[in-house]
């Protein structure tokens, strides 16, 4: 009985481990930020438009990064597949090497046409800026 007992134990010790490697493998999936693409930010007010299609597939947040220099945010327009779009809230000056707020994209997983950015960079080091677009599935 206490040979069948062991058994049992290791057994259950197996699959706990098992489940626990999984469902870390799968949280790092879930959490990977991929770069949609990436825009040189002038020294005057600007507006560049990051383009996007099907093949990025649907998501469900988006994140900026700023390296390189600092920008001013002024206004941010995520254009959706289906012809709708979102104006977000970001206002924001940007240090160098900074992110923004992860941005929750309404109706949770959407495919994206383009995001416009109007932004500057007023930056007394004259080095100019780079903006990134991240998302997440």
């Amino acid at each position: 009985m206490t040979c069948k007992l062991n058994t049992i134990f290791k057994s259950l010790g197996l699959i706990a481990v098992i489940i626990l490697l999984n469902s870390s493998g799968l949280y790092a999936q879930q959490s990977k930020w991929e770069k949609l693409g990436s825009r040189k930010v002038n020294f005057t007010l600007d507006k560049d438009v990051i383009k996007l299609g099907a093949k990025e597939g649907a998501f469900s947040k988006l994140m900026i990064k700023v390296t390189g220099g600092a920008i001013n945010m002024h206004r941010m327009i995520v254009h959706y597949g289906n012809g709708g779009k979102e104006e977000i809230s970001l206002k924001h000056s940007f240090t160098k090497n900074r992110n923004s707020r992860m941005i929750d994209i309404k109706g949770k997983m959407r495919l994206i046409k383009n995001v416009t950015f109007w932004y500057d960079s007023k930056n007394k080091q004259g080095q100019k800026a780079t903006l990134h677009l991240l998302g997440k599935h």
